[in-house]
């Protein structure tokens, strides 16, 4: 540091160009409010954020009757599908999602899908290209309530239903469907849901999902979201009510989005009595234990039995049915509300679902709450199923499953526990705050996975969280820009999709609520983001709108870089000068620059002729000597002392104070290498071994975004200054933020023979 010492001059002064060049531009730019990129407010969706005063949605009830076909892994349903028009706009159609399309032969999925040949392939590469899987959804008969067929016509994984009339604002138009589908094995085919075969006893476990007809959202975003459903952009539906009878097997155990109505038929009196039993405990119950779980794998019963669930105000429904299951739930209070925190798992998950499954469930939605709104629904249930995580209005599917002989790995418990609180977590984002996950996966997933981690500290401080912290983002960050997506791109055209849709938003959220907000304002803002759009369709201009209008700050430099650019955080300190106020004082002044000048580097041959040359000239004859070479400059005269005591008399109370206070100034200099503006969070430590950290806005950057100059005082002195201390903005290289450079060390091992890692710690310790 070049700790230069003289008259300290400080200026500031604030001037607007009269032209401004395209470099400023460019830096102002970053800052620009975003009202061009959102859609313009509207009577249904205001400029706060807020739905309108004209705000509407429609509405979709279904009565469904389905059986699964334990023999032939058939699914075979009916339903009455009656849909209200809440729009201003009468509707001379309907668009229903079939969803189960992209299994058919000639999909779209299908024809887009990429690859290369290679020297060796399995079956199962053969299987995807001959896709032997015949499982697109068949409909016997779409028609009207006296039994008239209605014309459709399917495109791909919709269907538009032509009415006889059409559908008035404030009207409603009930129509009925026939139809089934082979159930896809996912461990052939994949998918969302499915069945898993367990071939030791001949036995399924079915967890049902995207298996009827489905209605469309229709709005004024955009119309009818009739966008192909292509595999990975899920879903936007309307909420409804549901009314779902499931013919299963009649030793199958069936657990549903929605409350249970005829436990009376289906449970056994032991049954009833546990379920009750645990409606008011806070541990977990078995009402199916493992034994008798067990003993239905062996003894299949032969007849049928038919639960009947209902559902109010749901987006859908799914199902999970097996004779392998166990159950158990617990209650969780909501003031005078209780909620069923519940599980069902096979044999094959424990011990870890019977430890961990329900007690998860319930912080999950403990937590969530705390967090966005109270979990309004009657029950949440997690579902075993094998490497799998999908979630649906008070029901999910999980992975996590021990190896056979009942030992885990920590990184199996927690995935599983991960998964657990990030399926639960879905009940809120979409399945409440219900956005269109067909457009903006980040919606759902990404906020859903900002809580996730919110949620996993909850659970354990030193939780291995996988995603949340600024840091963790770092190496996605400063990747190939050609591999990279913005977040407010489509769900179908991202590169990394998990990173894009999940780890982004979810650290972008972090880092506005630990940096760029704080945790009292984001926290509130968020909380009404949730409150508003409880049970509606957000779009993203209602999200970024709100978190700034219940707030107070100004975050459309935020949305542009995080959400809208693939720029990264590299911000470097490249500089530190530093600075004292020369006090005139010639006595004081004098001395500092003799000393100065004295410990200043010395150059080589001066350094050397001290010993070399042994008696210059001017010593052996000193009469060669004149007044310069006795003269001290340094020396302070009479007239220097009149002067300095004429200039303090000069001075008020205050500017004496200052010029006599010995005060450090520094001037810092930073620049933006990775082109993404944050703020500056600075941390000085003094030779004293004290430290100060200050936090600057990212507003610093607002006119040059990329060189920007910062001025700091102190009364201690500065020995070294780290720039994002605390890891919390992404920079992706940190070896530029330290002064002085810090080293940065790395360890290497030697080594003859390289030991094989224990891969699973519990099963070494149990000596199997």
């Amino acid at each position: 540091m070049n700790r230069t010492i003289g008259l300290f001059l400080l200026t500031l002064s604030v001037t607007l160009p009269v032209t401004v060049s395209a470099q400023v531009y460019n830096d102002m730019t970053k800052f620009k409010q975003l009202q061009q990129e959102l859609p313009t407010p509207n009577a249904y969706r205001t400029a706060s954020g807020a739905p309108g005063h004209e705000y509407y949605q429609q509405k979709a009830d279904y009565v469904i009757e389905v059986e699964i076909d334990d023999a032939k892994q058939i699914l075979r349903g009916t339903e009455t599908v009656t849909y209200t028009n809440n729009s201003p706009d009468p509707l001379t159609y309907l668009w229903v999602q079939l969803d189960q399309n992209i299994y058919a032969k000639e999909s779209e999925t299908k024809k887009i899908q990429t690859g290369t040949l290679v020297d060796q392939l399995s079956f199962d590469d053969l299987a995807s290209i001959h896709y032997f899987y015949d499982g697109d959804l068949r409909l016997e008969y779409v028609r009207d309530m006296k039994g008239q067929a209605l014309p459709y016509t399917i495109v791909h994984t919709m269907m538009r239903i032509d009415l006889p009339k059409p559908l008035l604002p404030k009207t409603s138009y009930s129509f009925q469907v026939k139809w089934w589908h082979n159930i896809n094995d996912r461990d052939k085919v994949g998918g969302r849901g499915g069945m898993e075969y367990f071939a030791q006893e001949d036995n399924y476990i079915y967890t049902i999902a995207q298996w009827f007809p489905r209605m469309a959202v229709y709005n004024e975003v955009t119309g009818w979201q009739h966008k192909q459903f292509l595999g990975r952009g899920e879903f936007t539906l309307p909420f409804g009510d549901y009314k779902v009878k499931i013919t299963v097997p009649e030793d199958h155990i069936v657990g549903a989005t929605g409350e249970l109505q005829n436990a009376d038929k289906v449970l056994t009196a032991t049954q009833r009595q546990r379920f009750a039993q645990a409606r008011t405990s806070d541990k977990p119950v078995l009402i199916v234990t493992e034994q008798e779980a067990r003993d239905a794998e062996k003894n299949k019963a032969p007849g049928k039995k038919t639960w009947e669930f209902h559902a109010t105000n749901v987006r859908d429904f799914a199902f999970a049915s097996s004779r392998k299951f166990m159950w158990d739930a617990q209650a969780v209070k909501f003031g005078p509300r209780t909620v069923m925190a519940m599980s069902y798992y096979p044999k094959e998950g424990n011990p870890l679902w019977e430890k961990y499954s329900t007690k998860v469930v319930a912080h999950t939605i403990t937590s969530y709450s705390k967090h966005t709104i109270d979990y309004p629904y009657p029950v949440a249930i997690s579902v075993h199923t094998k490497d799998i995580g999908m979630e649906y209005p008070m029901i999910c599917f999980n992975g996590g499953r021990p190896d056979p002989d009942g030992t885990y790995t920590d990184r199996t418990k927690y995935g599983m526990i991960s998964v657990i609180i990030h399926e639960v977590g879905h009940n809120f984002f979409p399945m409440i705050i219900n956005s269109d996950e067909r457009q903006w996966t980040w919606m759902d997933e990404g906020l859903n996975t900002f809580v996730q981690y919110l949620a996993e500290m909850e659970w354990d401080r030193n939780y291995p969280s996988r995603r949340g912290p600024a840091y963790k983002i770092v190496d996605y960050m400063k990747g190939d820009k050609s591999q990279i997506s913005p977040i407010m791109a489509n769900s179908e055209s991202v590169w990394q999709f998990g990173n894009n849709a999940y780890g982004k938003p979810a650290t972008a959220l972090n880092i506005l609520r630990e940096t760029v907000m704080g945790r009292e304002l984001f926290d509130f803002a968020f909380k009404e983001y949730c409150r508003r759009w409880a049970f509606r369709h957000p779009s993203p201009a209602d999200f970024f709108r709100t978190m700034e209008d219940a707030s107070a700050v100004d975050l459309d430099w935020f949305w542009r870089g995080w959400f809208y650019s693939t720029e990264h955080v590299d911000i470097s300190l490249d500089q530190v000068k530093w600075a004292r106020i020369n006090t005139g004082d010639p006595s004081r002044e004098n001395a500092i620059t003799k000393e100065n000048i004295a410990n200043a580097p010395q150059f080589i041959g001066d350094t050397r002729n001290k010993t070399s040359i042994t008696q210059p000239l001017i010593d052996q004859d000193t009469s060669l000597r004149d007044f310069y070479n006795r003269y001290d400059p340094f020396a302070v005269s009479p007239a220097q002392e009149d002067a300095y005591k004429a200039y303090l008399g000069t001075l008020t109370d205050d500017e004496r104070k200052l010029l006599l206070s010995n005060t450090n100034y520094y001037e810092l200099q930073f620049t933006n290498q990775g082109g993404l503006p944050m703020p500056l969070i600075i941390e000085f430590v003094f030779a004293d071994g004290s430290k100060q950290v200050e936090r600057i806005p990212a507003e610093i950057w607002k006119m040059d975004s990329k060189t920007v100059q910062k001025i700091f005082h102190f009364e201690k002195e500065v020995t070294a200054v780290h720039l994002d201390p605390f890891l919390e903005t992404a920079d992706v290289d940190v070896t530029n933020n330290h002064w002085p450079e810090a080293v940065q060390p790395t360890r290497f091992q030697i080594y003859k023979n390289r030991e094989q890692l224990e891969p699973n710690p519990m099963r070494k310790s149990l000596g199997k």
